[in-house]
């Protein structure tokens, strides 16, 4: 996939690259050294959106441990789901974590999408992003990342999704938005990239292969792609 193609000049009056600039140097750098990374990992949109809350607070391995936990069990379809018991639900995806919160806001997920969808993902996923979004945050346990992870690599639109390594990698970069806030860190992307959603897609997962490999909470600088551009690098 080639860098995003730029939202505005690269450059400031001053001849130092913007914040633009630097947002594509970081994507076209880390697609360098990590190539595209086929993310999300799933066979369905609905498979995704249950990994999607499995996720919270839970390492990927142990997520798709879960997944497939729940696939043996023949219990991957909103249908079946709504029909085992919450306790049984929380055995089949206890290596996801915090098994029995996670049962509850799967269950709270399948009953809306029967409820208002008739478990027609199509029909949820229909209306504009805003609304997609104000319908996700408004079920139990789905708060802005799940939900912006559903809506971009379930339903394919685009809105770019920020976690813990987003916040950490850029922070450290001293791109970070003047508010440590979620929606200021999404609104640095959304304002300064196209929006496009195979872009969004790579480098939202280009990003936490950087933070989980090298961007660590004691970080790998010598191994670091973005080292150069980096105030927040280990002195060497």
């Amino acid at each position: 996939m080639s860098s995003p193609r730029r939202a505005s000049s690269n450059a400031g009056k001053d001849g130092c690259p913007t914040p633009v600039g630097k947002l594509s140097t970081v994507y076209r750098r880390l697609l360098d050294r990590n190539g595209p990374q086929h993310w999300w990992p799933a066979d369905t949109p609905f498979e995704v959106i249950i990994g999607a809350i499995l996720t919270q607070s839970a390492a990927w391995l142990n997520v798709e441990k879960a997944i497939a936990s729940l696939k043996k069990a023949d219990m991957l379809t909103p249908a079946s789901l709504r029909s085992i018991p919450t306790e049984e639900l929380a055995r089949l995806i206890y290596p996801s974590g915090y098994y029995n919160a996670k049962a509850r806001k799967i269950k709270a997920f399948v009953e809306r999408l029967a409820n208002a969808h008739h478990d027609s993902l199509d029909e949820l996923f229909s209306p504009d992003t805003a609304a997609l979004r104000a319908e996700l945050l408004g079920i139990h346990g789905i708060g802005p990342e799940t939900a912006d992870s559903i809506i971009l690599y379930a339903a394919g639109k685009p809105i770019f999704v920020i976690d813990a390594y987003t916040r950490r990698i850029l922070s450290r970069l001293g791109l970070g938005p003047a508010r440590d806030d979620y929606e200021s860190f999404q609104a640095l992307f959304m304002d300064s990239l196209p929006r496009d959603v195979g872009t969004f897609n790579e480098y939202h997962a280009l990003l936490v292969r950087h933070g989980k490999d090298v961007c660590r909470k004691s970080p790998e600088c010598d191994q670091c792609c973005l080292a150069d551009m980096c105030p927040g690098r280990a002195p060497a």
